[in-house]
């Protein structure tokens, strides 16, 4: 029975914590250090260039980087290197083995980092152009309630012509196809 306790012991003794969160071993226990806590500590890559960060990375693990956008909807291009790293795994000061996998997500020069990684990019805050009222206005006049880019309206060519806006063009204020006999895209240029 004691050989067997004693058999425990030995093989139990590798299953401890091999050292306590300040790092040195603990006193007395027989165990020096893990391999873990002999391991680089992950720089911080947040900013870096691409091709500036995998340098920096390669020079601690084996396997290849990982790259990825940053915006879910927005795609890695293939030529990244100078796509800047918002997001890195591991993080930075965390210990990093020779086969760990780092993850770098990116984001395009000039472009401002996400959030969080895979948050979706905003569409821009350019309106779409205007598109050509199809029904009179209300108010009676010759322009549209809005009286702002593309609420131009002629009830016809004549008087499109008269405000000496013809011919008008496909998304040009003013335009709509019933104005545009022959549907080249140009209204009232006949």
């Amino acid at each position: 029975m004691a050989a067997v306790l004693g058999a425990v012991v030995v093989l139990g003794s590798g299953c401890e914590d091999p050292a306590p969160k300040g790092g040195a071993a603990a006193a007395g226990s027989g165990v020096t250090s893990s391999p873990t806590a002999s391991a680089p500590a992950m720089p911080s890559l947040v900013g870096q260039k691409f091709t500036d960060a995998e340098v920096t990375v390669k020079a601690l693990v084996t396997k290849p980087v990982e790259a990825r956008s940053a915006y879910g909807n927005v795609p890695l291009a293939a030529d990244h290197a100078t796509w800047a790293v918002c997001f890195q795994t591991p993080a930075a000061g965390a210990p990093v083995e020779k086969a760990s996998t780092v993850e770098l997500s990116l984001v395009a020069p000039g472009q401002a980092c996400p959030d969080k990684a895979g948050a979706v990019l905003a569409p821009s805050k350019t309106p779409a152009p205007p598109k050509p009222k199809s029904s009179p206005p209300t108010d009676g006049g010759s322009t549209g309630g809005d009286g702002g880019v593309g609420g131009a309206y002629y009830k016809s060519c004549a008087d499109a012509k008269a405000a000496g806006a013809a011919p008008m063009r496909r998304g040009q204020p003013g335009y709509r196809e019933a104005l545009d006999r022959d549907k080249d895209g140009i209204a009232c240029d006949k």
